[in-house]
């Protein structure tokens, strides 16, 4: 999180730019496409600074080091999942989160649960041995 605190009148600027989708006392909601087209004119050879100003931003009241962290952010997140990386939610509820295993073949569900077997039959095993050596500290005693 950024030291920077929005009062409400930097906070009402914010929102009125229509790059911008919500803004709290610290943190701004860029819209996606906004993200794209930064992210774009960046490859283009354009610096972060010179795409925010050119979209609106006041650098001095958002903060240079927000805006290069924002796009390298960006830029990560493009090369990584393209476009649809800022269209589509990957954090809380709206994201995809652990891969379902409703539509497993036989075979994905049976290696699944012969690795579980294992894992369990190995952590037998450490107890077993865990209580065997308890067992003779005891009888040292």
């Amino acid at each position: 999180m950024s030291k920077i605190h929005f009062n409400e009148h930097q906070r009402k600027l914010l929102e009125m730019n229509p790059n911008v989708t919500s803004v709290s006392d610290r943190a701004i909601q860029y819209s996606s496409a906004f993200k794209i087209r930064a992210v774009k004119d960046n490859r283009a050879g354009k610096g972060p600074t010179q795409i925010f100003i050119e979209n609106g931003f006041d650098i001095e009241m958002i903060g240079k080091d927000r805006v290069r962290s924002a796009l390298n952010s960006w830029r990560k997140t493009f090369q990584t999942y393209g476009e649809d990386g800022f269209l589509e939610e990957r954090r809380g509820k709206g994201s995809a989160g652990r891969p379902s295993t409703k539509n497993l073949s036989a075979e994905k569900k049976l290696e699944r649960a012969e690795a579980r077997i294992k894992y369990l039959e190995a952590e037998n095993e450490l107890l077993k041995k865990l209580e065997e050596l308890e067992r003779k500290a005891m009888k040292r005693k």
